[in-house]
């Protein structure tokens, strides 16, 4: 194993992590959670077999705390709150919170205890995964793959510069990097987010990396993700009101801040019953993350009209395992009819040949109950108990996948 670890910063993770965090920790504190991680692809070798390097930089980042100089950029932040930031200044995780274990050739990791404390653990273990795993396949190829992928991101940054101009001289193409969980590496994502710094200083206003923001003074992008809305499943509310009682959570915390709402934890369908006039009004805009994404949009355009909003006043952003020529041909498709934008991952922080890793971590328990998601995408779906699934479907008329 290399002695250099893969955790370089505390802050080098994504910003909806602080985000969630910090509201999860002002209004449920005493929550108790479980994430699991999932390979859901093939692998070149089992990742069992990176068992003990996993292990060393689990030690390695529970003995890590936050500098000053990082505390200080999240509190240069104005949707970051003081006391938030002080708990952060104490904060270590704990190592007997996170378990990676062998079952035959399956590599196992489950996070579980308090929810504040287990949830930042996520994005930590997919790119330790992630960055040994590239680690030992490229062994001897190093600079052959780097070469490739500077070569792919020549292609990536023309294409972009030829962008359509926008049809209303002001909803210019912009995109932020979303690519810290599956990046092959630190060292390649730093010479990528430099390199589009330099080569597109207008389209790219920012990553989700907030170690990086800080490095490159870049915006750090983000708002929630699927689990904070999961978690408001185990939270005392009627299951029916979990979205709700989600959206008026965050409205709370963040007084209109962060204002992108993420629509598929149980179908966009679902979603937008949920989001009438008051919650469209004061949210900015929605996220797709799974699904077809012309008919999510078009779904979202004819909500805003219904409600008597003037869709060029509210944005769409979309995540979805995004390459460029996707986000172009969606920016072309809907650029004057509503504000886009776009966050692009794996094409860009791990497109170098090797096949990149589909791995997730994903909260699957919360105060002693299941949790899950019903994705709009085959196969995103998540959840360790049928039962509670089936019911899940049926409270929100979800249909269940053929063959299901």
């Amino acid at each position: 194993m290399s002695s250099q670890y893969v955790v370089r910063s505390l802050l080098e993770n994504d910003l909806y992590k602080f985000t969630m965090w910090q509201a999860l920790l002002h209004q449920n504190p005493g929550a108790t959670a479980e994430y699991a991680f999932v390979c859901r692809n093939q692998t070149a070798f089992p990742l069992s077999e990176l068992k003990n390097e996993i292990d060393a930089e689990l030690d390695h980042l529970c003995d890590m705390l936050f500098s000053q100089e990082e505390l200080d950029f999240l509190s240069s932040l104005r949707y970051i709150k003081s006391d938030f930031v002080d708990f952060l200044n104490v904060f270590r995780f704990q190592r007997r919170f996170i378990k990676v274990g062998v079952e035959g050739e399956t590599l196992t990791i489950t996070a579980k205890g308090p929810l504040v404390h287990v949830m930042g653990f996520e994005i930590f273990v997919l790119y330790i995964v992630n960055e040994l795993y590239f680690r030992r396949l490229s062994a001897g190829r190093e600079e052959e793959i780097l070469e490739e992928g500077r070569r792919r991101l020549v292609r990536k940054i023309a294409a972009m510069r030829a962008a359509p101009e926008p049809v209303d001289g002001i909803s210019r193409f912009a995109f932020s990097d979303f690519g810290l969980r599956r990046r092959y590496s630190g060292v390649w994502h730093d010479e990528v987010i430099g390199t589009l710094q330099r080569a597109l200083p207008d389209a790219f206003p920012g990553t989700s990396n907030v170690y990086q923001a800080m490095r490159y003074n870049l915006l750090p992008i983000g708002t929630m993700a699927h689990e904070y809305m999961q978690a408001h499943q185990a939270f005392g509310t009627r299951l029916r009101d979990f979205q709700t009682a989600s959206l008026e959570s965050w409205v709370h915390e963040f007084r209109g801040d962060l204002g992108i709402a993420l629509t598929d934890v149980v179908g966009m369908d679902a979603f937008l019953n949920d989001f009438d006039l008051y919650f469209a009004k004061l949210f900015d805009g929605l996220r797709h993350d799974s699904g077809d994404p012309y008919v999510w949009g078009e779904k979202a355009i004819a909500h805003y009209r219904s409600l008597r909003i003037n869709p060029l006043t509210k944005r769409l952003v979309f995540s979805d395992g995004l390459t460029v020529e996707r986000a172009l041909a969606l920016y072309e498709y809907f650029a004057g009819r509503i504000q886009v934008g776009f966050g692009i991952g794996t094409h860009l922080t791990n497109d170098l040949g090797p096949a990149p890793l589909n791995i997730v971590m994903k909260l699957v328990n919360c105060n002693d109950q299941p949790v899950a998601k019903l994705s709009d995408s085959p196969g995103k779906t998540l959840c360790s108990d049928e039962t509670f699934l089936a019911y899940l479907r049926q409270v929100f008329n979800h249909p269940a996948p053929p063959g299901v």
